[in-house]
């Protein structure tokens, strides 16, 4: 499952982030794999996505946020 596919309110682990220079960028900024991740907002028609990572919110865009795949908290 990918990060972007994830609703507001949902937390998740991130397992892996794609290979790119974007993801290099991500991992910098805390989206590092183990770390877990609460979607704070998802603005509509594929607009940015929020997270709290490592204790801070976080603005991606969509095709950023597809680039992390996470695993589904319970």
């Amino acid at each position: 499952m990918q990060l972007s596919d994830l609703h507001a309110g949902d937390v998740a682990v991130i397992l892996s982030l794609g290979s790119s220079a974007l993801s290099v960028k991500l991992m910098e900024m805390g989206c590092l794999p183990g770390e877990k991740v609460e979607v704070r907002y998802k603005a509509p028609m594929g607009g940015p996505i929020a997270v709290n990572v490592f204790g801070y919110v976080l603005g991606l865009r969509k095709e950023e946020a597809s680039l992390v795949q996470v695993e589904k908290c319970l």
